[in-house]
């Protein structure tokens, strides 16, 4: 199979349409930081104190930690163009709300955190779409690049957008700050309404939101090699939180800086995410992934260190920098390894638990921290982040993240199922049945491998799952696992992928049947009615329907 070169990091802007939607995506992205520079400040002329600090930042990771499972199911089941542009609007009118607010001096934090929890929403809502479009607008050989060139935009608006909110916030007001976050909405409107998309062809076996909701759990509670991935994040972010959730008194009560100082300090960060995304290449080379994390934990308990001693307000910046390098390397080198473990039919809604989890433990930690600070103040409350962080990185390290070198193609090796006559596609449950003959003195190396297939069945679509043998017949092993839907086992054909058809292969090797194992799907037949219950019972002769 012969693969296409990509055309370079940049090629992906040749493309008019995905060039156009980013541009306005770094537009937009950089209205909703300044947005967050004026709540953020805002909420200190409140004179309130770490803990009602804290509350704005967690109420704009929370919907995210509460929504964005089901924003991923909806990414897949909806018309993405129109949904984003529903969401846009959304946004905007947070927004607005927020300039009138401003404009009439009745700013609360009650408003804010309420606002802004609306605002958490639309960005909840949105990211998954945002990262399914990515294939439509570009050819498949640039697909990365595309993805790279998201990244840099983040960063690009994280070095911009504080720094411009800060500067607009400083010499034109809050509403004015607001009010140029509602122009980037515009901005970016106007671009989806530009974007003529192609209409999406009909698929027998598309999945309804339930179902793909369910799928998309299934598939996290059996992955083990994301549950690393999880358990890494969320330790990682909960300690690191402290720091972006007290940035705000950090700026104000032990820098001493205003406004303008606060975006600059974002800015900082943002610049620091850039550079770092410049350097991260060359540090893989010398590297794993899991030497990157545990020098991005040090590097971040480090920095936390220094503003706990309340550095020269020349010096926080360059501390920043630092944290925003050390930020993006924890970032990608996450998020980079969810993206190889996982396959595209389950992409989506699996990057949407990393996500639930990233913001759950951004959320928590907000709180968290900004409890702790009530109680002890903000530079100690530094340092016992720092201390933690610095502690668990090495700790951490013994569990390696997976390296996500396995084909997760589709191999389409299953045939097509025989059947008597057309199954209904809501018709279940379903169970499968692999019938396998297996000599005794091969019976345990059978038992060891058929039960790594038992994670990649539930992956793929089975809620339940095990092995048996014919008690008149212990030769007889049969493999048996069940499934929702008879359309849930067609999507399973369609699911299997290359790594699991290798692991299929290999048990192949203790069949000693004259023939391939046989294959046999039993289906579950519905509950009699009420009324014909009724007729049976009025017979007075027993029933045999059994149940389920």
């Amino acid at each position: 199979m012969s693969v296409e070169k990509s055309g370079g990091s940049f090629a992906p802007l040749l493309q008019p349409t995905f060039a156009l939607l980013w541009v306005a995506t770094v537009i937009g992205n950089i209205g909703s930081f300044m947005r967050d520079v004026a709540s953020a400040w805002l909420v200190t002329d409140a004179a309130a104190g770490p803990a009602a600090v804290a509350l704005i930042q967690a109420a704009g990771t929370l919907p995210v930690f509460l929504l964005a499972i089901p924003a991923g199911v909806l990414a897949d089941i909806l018309d993405r163009r129109k949904f984003l542009l529903a969401v846009q609007v959304l946004l905007a009118c947070v927004s607005l709300s927020l300039m009138a607010l401003a404009d009439a001096g009745t700013v609360s934090v009650a408003a804010l955190a309420g606002l802004t929890f609306l605002g958490g929403i639309g960005a909840a809502l949105m990211a998954p779409t945002w990262q399914a479009i990515v294939p439509e607008l570009v050819p498949p050989k640039d697909t990365r690049n595309a993805v790279a060139l998201n990244s840099l935009g983040i960063n690009i608006a994280r070095a911009i957008g504080p720094a411009v909110g800060g500067l607009l916030l400083a010499s034109f007001g809050a509403a004015f700050t607001y009010g140029a976050d509602v122009a980037s909405y515009v901005v970016v409107i106007g671009a989806l309404l530009l974007w003529r998309r192609a209409a999406k062809e009909d698929d027998p076996l598309s999945e309804r939101f339930a179902g793909a909701f369910r799928a998309g759990l299934r598939y996290a509670r059996a992955s083990r090699e994301l549950h690393v991935v999880l358990l890494r994040a969320a330790l990682f972010f909960i300690l690191a939180s402290a720091v972006w959730a007290l940035l705000p008194l950090i700026a104000r009560q032990l820098l001493g800086g205003d406004a303008g100082y606060y975006g600059l300090l974002l800015g900082a960060v943002g610049a620091g995410a850039m550079l770092g995304a410049v350097l991260l290449p060359a540090l893989r080379k010398r590297l794993d992934i899991d030497g990157v994390l545990l020098i991005a934990a040090l590097l971040t308990a480090t920095v936390m260190a220094v503003l706990a001693l309340a550095p020269p307000k020349a010096l926080a910046p360059v501390a920043l920098v630092l944290l925003g390098m050390a930020w993006i390397a924890a970032l990608t080198g996450l998020n980079g390894t969810a993206q190889a473990i996982l396959p595209n039919w389950v992409r989506g809604r699996a990057l949407a638990v990393y996500l639930t989890v990233f913001n759950g433990a951004m959320t928590a930690g907000s709180l968290f921290w900004g409890a702790v600070a009530e109680g002890i103040g903000v530079p100690w409350t530094l340092w016992v982040a720092a201390i933690a962080l610095a502690v668990s990185a090495p700790v951490l390290r013994r569990m390696p993240l997976p390296r996500g070198e396995a084909d997760l193609t589709p191999s389409r090796h299953w045939p097509e199922p025989l059947l008597a006559a057309p199954v209904e596609r809501d018709r279940g449950p379903v169970m499968i049945l692999v019938e396998y003959r297996v000599a005794p003195e091969a019976r345990s190396d059978f038992l060891a491998a058929i039960h790594r297939l038992s994670a990649t069945r539930r992956r793929d679509g089975a809620y339940s799952w095990g092995v048996t043998e014919d008690a008149a017949d212990p030769a007889l092993m049969v493999e048996w696992f069940m499934v929702e839907s008879w359309a849930e086992h067609l999507r399973q054909h369609r699911r299997v992928a290359h790594v699991d058809a290798d692991l299929q292969a290999e048990l192949l090797r203790y069949h000693a049947g004259p023939e391939a194992p046989r294959v046999r799907h039993l289906l579950g037949n519905a509950k009699p009615t009420l009324a014909v219950l009724t007729a049976r019972q009025g017979t007075g002769k027993p029933s045999n329907i059994p149940e389920g």
